[in-house]
């Protein structure tokens, strides 16, 4: 896999590993373009490192774009510094690249808000301040359907930043 300019895998504060910049982003700026594998929604296979993104047929159906570079280890953050943006290429083929959100400086930690599903949520070490103790979609009609365990959870931390 080549490498992507201005970007080197670490170790993470986040999680496990992530990708960090050796030169400055500003805001607006491509970031860089993902590689990965398209799949179906039904298919066989780990989505731990997959774009859960929306069909393009106008169904609620969703499809995967397994990544496979880089861009695997851009970890989660609920105050994120990039934005993921995807189109379809082809009947099996996405394209994804990385925008960033606001000005990055050289070190930084690139990092995007996953915003799982409420059936898919889970615990968030995100650290920042912002952080909603979730990885888990910022919007209110998502976040109603988290089960109650989740749900405190998601108060619980609200809480203790206040």
């Amino acid at each position: 896999m080549p490498l992507l300019d201005g970007l080197r895998v670490v170790k993470s504060r986040i999680h496990g590993y992530g990708v960090v910049t050796t030169r400055a982003f500003r805001s607006g700026e491509l970031i860089c373009y993902g590689d990965g594998v398209y799949y179906e929604a039904d298919a066989d296979f780990d989505d731990t490192y997959a774009l859960i993104l929306p069909s393009d047929d106008g169904s609620d159906r969703m499809v995967f774009w397994d990544l496979a570079d880089q861009t695997r280890w851009f970890n989660h953050s609920c105050e994120p510094n990039s934005d993921v943006l995807s189109t379809r290429e082809d009947a099996t083929t996405m394209r994804a690249w990385w925008v960033a959100t606001r000005d990055i400086e050289v070190g930084e930690e690139i990092t995007y808000d996953y915003g799982f599903a409420a059936e898919v949520a889970e615990p968030c070490h995100c650290g920042a301040p912002g952080c909603r103790g979730l990885i888990v979609d910022d919007d209110p009609a998502v976040q109603a359907q988290l089960p109650e365990h989740l749900r405190r959870l998601l108060t619980t931390i609200r809480s203790r930043a206040s």
